[in-house]
């Protein structure tokens, strides 16, 4: 053993599944390099904090999380990564606590840049190693492996829409991909831990296949050869744009050995001026047909959606039409959010400003409509069969796993089926709103 085996370092992680794989594969790098991996709590010497920037709650939830570490303990050495860090490095560096902030391109090199992890003198800022976001970023690949039911396969990254709302292209820079080969090969690694389900997971997914500047293959491509790959049991797309969701995705999903019937389609308005106003690259219209498509080849399949309430311009019209074009649609729930003022992004500057007790009412009606819209699609599959896989979460006596169509499933809990693919008979819905199978049916192993 060398002599950072003695060093312990601790993981937090914010934000979205991209950022989740992320942390897991840099977790690895410091196990490989003879440091010890606990837990926060766990009074480790370093602590590794990745950000988000997606709201204006960012900074609150850094120094919280800083806060925390110092409280666990004061002599750890911390460093602050992820899109936040990119975003705001001199900010992050006069956090107190704070040793070093790290941008996209540095994230990945933090033993080699960090070197000793020395704990900075008293009232002296952070070392700040954050690379414009302009230079060309190379790729890094990244799956998470905290969880040996479900992994979260990075395939791209980076993104080349200017969204009038999003500081995504600001903190992660312009799109690239994996190759499917490398793909292909973490697939196959991933399933030799025993993982039955891999969720693919980017920042802008469908624009899959770009490498060094070049367009080289395509998402239909790379799915076509993951489907052949033994021992993972399903995959799972993450989120994909409506413009790049094409026919050939939809059918070759609706028909494939292992992508399973489900979508999460990011639409944030259902008024094409707003749409306009947001630079997004589609109508209200070609939503719809996505949507109708999806539904006529894959008539169980779940869909969620992605929605933006609050965006400048937005007017209480505007704002209603989306929620009627949300009702009227055949999805089963919604992630909302709540427009935030973000620096360098195009919004900033339209009006006119939606109030924020406004924008708070408006997600309101939205989640409950989002409830109301899952219920029904729950309530639709029952009394029927499907192939639920069981996660190693167990409450009150209750486990719980999800079908192939993204229903939440409660069951007694059984150790035999803890990462286990079983057919079972939907029978009806609990109080909590989750679907509870029949004791009676005879569990049925894949």
């Amino acid at each position: 053993m060398n002599n950072t085996s003695t060093k312990r370092v601790a993981f937090y992680t914010l934000g979205c599944k991209l950022n989740y794989s992320e942390t897991s594969s840099i977790s690895r790098m410091f196990e490989q390099g003879g440091y010890l991996k606990v837990e926060f709590n766990q009074n480790p010497d370093i602590f590794i904090i990745n950000t988000c920037s997606v709201t204006e709650n960012a900074d609150k939830k850094c120094r919280k999380i800083v806060r925390e570490a110092q409280q666990i303990n004061p002599n750890a050495y911390v460093a602050v990564i992820g899109c936040y860090a990119q975003l705001k490095p001199r900010e992050i560096s006069e956090i107190p606590g704070v040793d070093a902030v790290l941008g996209a391109a540095e994230k990945f090199r933090l033993i080699e840049l960090l070197g000793t992890f020395q704990k900075s003198p008293y009232g002296q800022h952070a070392r700040v190693l954050a690379s414009s976001i302009g230079e060309p970023l190379a790729y890094h690949a990244s799956f998470s492996l905290n969880d040996r039911t479900r992994t979260f396969l990075k395939v791209q990254d980076g993104c080349d829409y200017p969204c009038a709302y999003c500081t995504i292209p600001l903190a992660r820079g312009k799109s690239r991909s994996d190759t499917i080969e490398n793909c292909v090969r973490n697939a196959h690694e991933i399933a030799e831990k025993g993982v039955k389900e891999i969720v693919l997971t980017g920042v802008n997914i469908g624009d899959f296949g770009i490498q060094e500047g070049v367009r080289r293959d395509n998402f239909l491509q790379l799915i076509q050869a993951l489907d052949e790959v033994t021992g993972i049991e399903r995959f799972r797309i993450s989120s994909i744009e409506p413009n790049l969701l094409s026919d050939d995705i939809i059918e070759f999903v609706a028909q494939s050995k292992r992508f399973v019937p489900h979508f999460h389609i990011p639409l944030q308005s259902g008024s094409n001026t707003v749409l306009g106003l947001m630079r997004r690259r589609y109508r209200r219209e070609l939503y719809q047909d996505r949507v109708r498509k999806i539904k006529n080849l894959m008539p169980d399949c779940c869909i969620g959606v992605d929605v933006i309430v609050g965006h400048p311009g937005e007017t209480h019209e505007e704002f209603l039409n989306t929620y009627e074009f949300l009702n009227e649609l055949d999805v089963a729930y919604f992630h909302v959010f709540t427009y935030s003022e973000r620096d360098h992004t195009a919004a900033l500057d339209m009006g006119p400003i939606v109030p924020k007790q406004e924008r708070a009412e408006r997600s309101k009606m939205l989640h409950i409509l989002s409830e109301k819209k899952k219920r029904a699609f729950y309530q639709s599959q029952l009394n029927t069969t499907h192939t639920v896989l069981f996660e190693d979460d167990v409450t009150a006596g209750q486990m719980q796993g999800f079908t192939e169509n993204y229903v939440r499933v409660v069951a007694k809990y059984d150790p035999l089926l803890i990462n286990e693919t079983k057919i079972l008979y939907l029978s009806s819905l609990n109080d909590n709103g989750l679907v509870e199978v029949s004791e009676n049916m005879e569990y049925s192993f894949h």
